[in-house]
């Protein structure tokens, strides 16, 4: 199948792709443009797993005040260079994650951040929960393994759900941003307050 320059162009906008990359992903799924979409995706996230060892040092500090000035968050995230750092794409992925402290209460960054102490804390609050239970030992650790996963969805922010786009984590946004923006973004760190709290 022939590819067009409208082909090219509808696909360049709907994925943010390079020219080329749109021209050589038509033509490895002769012209269908969903297999184009998923074959760049594919190939966005492995360039980007790659980019995830390379070193982030600029960046910005986001902050984000919420109505009524009650609570608000300063979060810190990196990428390669300051030319990145000052487009829109990366100012506003910044914004949307201090939104997303704000909103979801994260209390740590990833779920190696919990404390050892925490973890077995949550797991005897959910041995205590099981222990009525008739169901064989490898069951419940099973099931305390599956309320630790929704812990952590709960409690720490890359684990999140996106609060804009609830059916994508926030480690997945990030990663969706550094197969774009063609570099490696980090959340350093992040604080949230609250009056009274």
């Amino acid at each position: 199948m022939a590819i067009t320059a409208a082909m090219v162009k509808e696909l360049r906008t709907a994925t943010g792709a390079g020219v080329l990359d749109c021209r050589k992903a038509l033509e490895e799924a002769n012209g269908d443009f969903d297999k184009a979409v998923v074959i760049l995706r594919e190939k966005g996230l492995a360039a980007a797993a790659k980019k995830a060892s390379r070193e982030a040092n600029e960046g910005l500090i986001g902050h984000y005040v919420h109505m009524g000035a009650k609570v608000a968050s300063l979060i810190e995230v990196n990428c390669e260079t300051d030319f990145v750092a000052r487009t829109d794409e990366f100012q506003t992925l910044v914004h949307d994650l201090a939104m997303q402290v704000v909103a979801a209460r994260p209390r740590w960054l990833t779920p190696e951040d919990v404390p050892a102490e925490v973890i077995e804390a949550e797991k005897d609050i959910y041995r205590k929960q099981l222990a009525d239970e008739k169901k064989p030992d490898h069951i419940k650790e099973r099931i305390i393994e599956g309320r630790l996963k929704k812990f952590y969805e709960e409690t720490c922010l890359l684990e999140q759900p996106f609060i804009k786009d609830p059916s994508v984590k926030v480690k997945d946004l990030i990663t969706g941003q550094i197969a774009k923006l063609g570099e490696n973004i980090r959340v350093r760190r992040f604080v949230r307050f609250e009056v009274g709290a």
